[in-house]
């Protein structure tokens, strides 16, 4: 009896040390998203160490198999969409019961299509198919949010998504979808370059025109049911500040730790 009380103390200890030593789960940034992600030194590792709810991977269909990288030049053969995003996101998800941060119920992965989008698409729907338990999936009645949901930017297949009974991805929109009908399920993220709405780039007032049409599509897209996002626009604290207080529901940042520390700063970065 005294051995097996030696042993127990001992796995009280050891269970104990294990729990303290354990690195702390990182502040969610619900409204962090990492532009260009696979560009870093750790791509996903990275972005989600620091808290960031958001991804994003450019990919190519070369030869059947769906590759990783902002230009063709980049491209490599280790670097797949499973093997830099997809396999990594469901074993972290399978660690934490089926999150990937324990604190918010699912993160993005934005996958930026650079070949023909059909083709690619379908490419990557066949993919996507092997994640039942990772990815949130759709149908024309309901939504089941999972661990990552996908949405499809860049070259978009949009008739054929339409078209699908279940399907394990969204659309990205454009600011055109905010005069159209399409439902938020499958049209959750409208994403626009900054430069289509205003020249401004953060140096004095920004014009009050830009403002009301910024305003303007806020409200649009939030009617909506819809989250909005901006790209091509300057990494810095003036912009994201000026977007925190319009109410745009996405940030990109291609400096990820600097953008983390100005949103910890602010109470109202988290929606």
């Amino acid at each position: 009896m005294r051995l097996f009380g030696r042993i127990f103390l001992l796995f009280i200890a050891a269970t104990a040390w294990a729990v303290a030593s354990a690195p702390a789960e990182p502040v969610p940034l619900r409204r962090a998203h990492s532009h260009n992600d696979y560009v870093h030194a750790r791509p996903l590792h990275e972005a989600l160490e620091l808290g960031y709810c958001s991804v994003e991977a450019d990919i190519y269909l070369v030869e059947g198999r769906l590759l990783v990288g902002h230009d063709r030049k980049d491209l490599k053969p280790d670097r797949t969409l499973e093997a830099l995003y997809l396999d990594p996101l469901q074993a972290i998800a399978r660690r934490n019961g089926g999150r990937i941060h324990r604190a918010v119920a699912t993160i993005t992965l934005l996958i930026d299509i650079k070949t023909e989008a059909e083709a690619t698409y379908l490419a990557l729907d066949t993919v996507l198919s092997r994640y039942p338990d990772l990815l949130t999936s759709f149908s024309p009645v309901q939504t089941e949010p999972r661990a990552v949901t996908v949405i499809i930017s860049g070259n978009r297949a949009v008739d054929v998504i339409a078209r699908q009974s279940s399907r394990r991805a969204a659309i990205d929109g454009r600011p055109t979808d905010l005069e159209g009908s399409a439902s938020a399920a499958l049209i959750p993220w409208i994403s626009a370059n900054w430069s289509d709405l205003s020249k401004w780039r953060g140096n004095g007032a920004m014009p009050a025109a830009d403002r009301e049409k910024l305003s303007r599509w806020v409200t649009l897209a939030h009617q909506q049911g819809r989250a909005l996002r901006f790209w091509n626009t300057p990494d810095t604290p003036a912009m994201w500040q000026l977007l925190l207080e319009a109410g745009v529901d996405i940030i990109g940042a291609d400096h990820l730790a600097p953008f983390r520390d100005f949103l910890l700063q602010r109470t109202n970065a988290q929606p």
